[in-house]
């Protein structure tokens, strides 16, 4: 036994040095203290005897007996100095919707209602970036609806002095949304005016000489691709007549892709005050694929060569022989109550004026106002030939491929118009 325990003694020896002379940190020591933490012996013999608390956790306490360990931790408790943020710097704060809250059922009012909108001057805009863009535009929100708050503080702080921001659950945006993938965030606007919105200067500096007139379009989905077109080619301005789809309708907007913050729009518009609407020497065209009526006129074999026959003409000869039949022969009433328009092909010059294009709806076609419009303003109809039997084209397409004919003419003109210059 004796030589056992000398043994352990040689074996033991090297370390009790370390023990007793080693610096040990402050961990070795709460983990002594965690097991005993009444009394706390250091290396240099300091003895620091403290009680615990009453309902104090062991590791509490060990961190208040160490004063290496409070010095460590002491930057943690400290409170930092605050910098609020832009969004908090501005004051504002946000509400959380309660069950049942009557403002949320204000929103699903707005999308079916367009008497709703007309009524109360407001709309509904879905999305980020179809929010930032309206709040560039100089649009005027008048609340918000967010899953998160991230999606409001990324909007422009002075832009929402004034605005009821509102939290709500993501599921029930889900339910108010129509798009496949919701992105959290709904705002209600006053109806914007074209005359105060402030559009891209990129925008401005492209504008060209070429206006849009939508004619009783009733699709929202070929609405917003009319608009999207528009600004894309450059257009200085949309007007829009009575009998078209709300232009604020929220399908109008998603197919819009925030068209309607950079092309100036003006809608439900009577016929009689489109004139108003347009600068001096305007020529208006109407967009026509193009009819029997105009077909034949242009050649007896105007099938041979790729015209589309477009049925709403038709629907305006028939008219005209039904009035004529009725009329008294003895009158002498001739057959020229249709405006008797000249037929162009798209791609051949009608841009050396300012112009106006008129598109019709793909059920109704153009008006006989519009007509009557461009007989009176020296326009043209302008035929965009397709292959035989297919049927009328789509009006979205129709009008992007004449708008984008029109930006290309006026860029050729002022081609020319450059080249004359520099030779003189």
């Amino acid at each position: 036994m004796a030589a056992l325990a000398g043994c352990l003694r040689c074996a033991l020896k090297p370390l009790l040095p370390v023990v007793q002379t080693g610096d040990l940190g402050a961990r070795r020591w709460v983990r002594a203290l965690r097991r005993n933490p009444v009394k706390v012996v250091f290396p240099s013999g300091e003895v620091v005897e403290k009680k615990r608390a009453p309902g104090k956790q062991p590791h509490e306490a060990a961190s208040e007996a160490n004063p290496e360990e409070q010095r460590r931790k002491q930057p943690l408790h400290m409170s930092p100095s605050r910098t609020p943020s832009t969004w908090e710097e501005a004051g504002l704060h946000y509400d959380k919707a309660f069950p049942g809250d009557s403002r949320l059922r204000s929103i699903m009012t707005i999308v079916k209602s367009r008497s709703f909108r007309e009524r109360k001057g407001k709309i509904l805009l879905e999305g980020r970036r179809l929010i930032a863009d309206a709040l560039k535009s100089g649009a005027v929100p008048k609340v918000f609806f967010f899953s998160r708050l991230d999606y409001v503080k990324e909007l422009p702080a002075d832009k929402l002095k004034g605005v009821s921001l509102i939290k709500v659950k993501f599921e029930d945006i889900k339910d108010w949304s129509d798009l496949v993938a919701p992105q959290g965030i709904m705002g209600i606007f006053a109806k914007p005016d074209s005359v105060k919105m402030t559009y891209p200067e990129t925008q401005l500096h492209h504008s060209l000489p070429l206006l849009l007139i939508c004619d009783n379009l009733r699709d929202p989905g070929n609405l917003g691709t009319v608009l999207r077109s528009a600004a894309g080619a450059g257009c200085s301005k949309v007007l829009l007549t009575k009998g078209c789809v709300d232009v604020w309708e929220p399908k109008v907007l998603r197919a819009g892709m925030g068209a309607h913050f950079q092309v100036p729009i003006i809608n439900n518009l009577e016929w009689e005050s489109v004139p108003n609407y347009l600068p001096p020497d305007t020529r208006v065209y109407v967009a026509d694929n193009c009819g029997l009526y105009t077909q034949a006129q242009m050649s007896n074999k105007a099938s041979d060569h790729g015209w589309v026959c477009d049925q709403r003409f038709l629907k305006f000869h028939k008219y005209e022989e039904e009035v004529e039949e009725d009329k008294d022969l003895e009158t002498g009433a001739n057959k020229g109550w249709l405006p008797d328009l000249e037929v162009q092909n798209y791609d051949l010059d009608w841009t050396e004026a300012p112009a106006a294009v008129v598109v019709g709806g793909e059920t109704h076609g153009v008006s006989l106002e519009s007509l009557q419009l461009a007989e009176s303003t020296g326009g043209k109809r302008l035929l965009i030939p397709v292959v035989p039997g297919v049927d009328s084209l789509n009006s979205a397409m129709a009008a992007s491929i004449l708008l984008f004919e029109g930006k290309r003419q006026l860029r050729v003109r002022a081609e020319h118009l450059s080249r004359d210059r520099s030779y003189h």
